[in-house]
């Protein structure tokens, strides 16, 4: 009945059971909630996330819901830089809807593209003979036993993932997690679209945007070993924290918390193999990282096209499917490295070099260069076009 079938149907999911549908693959989704429902995870999408929307045909249906944004403010400790106009190819920045939205139009795509969706659908055991996963036993929500088959079984089940341990996945290139976060909402608070608070003597990183409903969403980040001292008192040491930024922490106690603390410690770093046989892995479930940069999401939609490519090649004969999907390996871990090791440095809060600040310092001034020095840093532009010696020796020439 099925060719594949994926397990969860969040932002790794649902997109892969979309894209596979519309290529003609039999597909089940299932997700042991119904959707909409809301999860305490970051919902921030960017770089070359809005462009994958866009190309899926959903963008218009986030940007109906929650602000572009095309602002941004990032203070390293040194002096609040401010790029505007962040648009390339009429693509916007990023946008912050939250996830009870983003999930509910996700898995929306995909039932429309044509795979079969069952939600309240909990998988609790998986189907494995002679090495291979061959199936799912799951519950409904009526509590009705249910077998289910197929050639290939998704996890896209979190960093947590069912799948994962089930089948002893292997982990690489780990590092445990580094820093803990909590955020919340906020109303009638006067902010720039997105703001940036990065402060490495305290070890603390702040960031705020605005999402739906004219609410804007303000995380902290700060260091393990701080975790239960935290917990004990989240208001105040989160408010502690913003405290650190005093014209941020004035602007957000003159506003309103509309929401309650939402928080998570549980973020190792780590690559798994993401495929075996009859299975494989997806999002979270085969590569999660600190959110310190923001990347889940968007790095999430960029490996499910690497998988959807990599699956239609292979049930559809051009390549044996083990070949294809360590191809998705390989291409998936040559995406992600040089970012996922930035990601970890930068929520070790590792000392940047005295050239960051020069080049901040050189387009302080230039409302258009600092633009482009922010499309360059998250790849709205080439990199090259601004990161390049010519460039730069002009800009920290003028500026001496």
């Amino acid at each position: 009945m099925h060719d594949v079938i994926v397990v969860g149907g969040r932002c790794a999911g649902s997109p892969l059971a979309m894209l596979l549908a519309r290529q003609g693959v039999r597909v089940l989704l299932v997700d042991r909630v119904s959707f909409p429902a809301d999860i305490p995870h970051g919902h921030f999408i960017h770089r070359h996330g809005p462009r994958r929307l866009r190309d899926w045909g959903l963008l218009e249906k986030v940007a109906e819901r929650t602000p572009a944004i095309t602002t941004m403010l990032f203070d390293a400790g040194d002096f609040p830089l401010i790029a505007r106009n962040l648009v390339e190819d009429g693509l916007p920045w990023g946008y912050g809807p939250r996830r009870t939205t983003l999930d509910k139009i996700l898995v929306d795509a995909a039932a429309e593209s044509g795979a079969e969706v069952r939600q309240g659908f909990n998988v609790f055991e998986y189907i494995i003979e002679n090495g291979t996963v061959a199936g799912i036993h799951a519950r409904t929500q009526a509590g009705l036993p249910v077998v289910e088959r197929a050639p290939l079984i998704v996890g896209a089940d979190g960093r947590n993932s069912g799948l994962a341990r089930a089948v002893s996945a292997p982990v690489y290139n780990q590092v445990p997690a580094i820093l803990f976060y909590y955020f919340s909402y906020w109303s009638d608070i006067a902010t720039e679209p997105f703001e940036l608070y990065v402060r490495g003597p305290q070890r603390r990183v702040i960031f705020s945007f605005k999402t739906e409903d004219d609410l804007f969403a303000i995380f902290v980040g700060a260091p393990m070993e701080e975790f239960e001292r935290f917990r004990r008192d989240i208001e105040r040491q989160f408010m502690k924290t913003v405290d650190l930024v005093p014209d941020f922490a004035e602007r957000v106690r003159a506003a309103r918390r509309v929401e309650r603390f939402y928080g998570c410690a549980d973020l190792p770093n780590f690559y798994r193999k993401p495929y075996g046989s009859g299975w494989a892995l997806i999002g979270d479930a085969g590569l999660h990282k600190d959110p310190f940069l923001a990347l889940g999401i968007c790095d999430g939609f960029r490996d499910v096209e690497l998988l959807a490519h990599a699956i239609r090649d292979g049930l559809g004969g051009t390549r044996t499917l083990s070949d294809a999907l360590a191809d998705f390996e390989s291409r998936r871990n040559e995406a992600s490295a040089a970012d996922y090791q930035e990601n970890v440095t930068a929520a070790r809060f590792t000392p940047l070099p005295p050239e960051f600040f020069a080049l901040r310092a050189a387009v302080r001034d230039k409302p258009d260069e600092a633009t482009r020095l922010a499309k360059a840093r998250n790849r709205m532009i080439n990199p090259k076009d601004f990161f390049n010696p010519q460039n730069l020796q002009r800009l920290l020439a003028v500026a001496r």
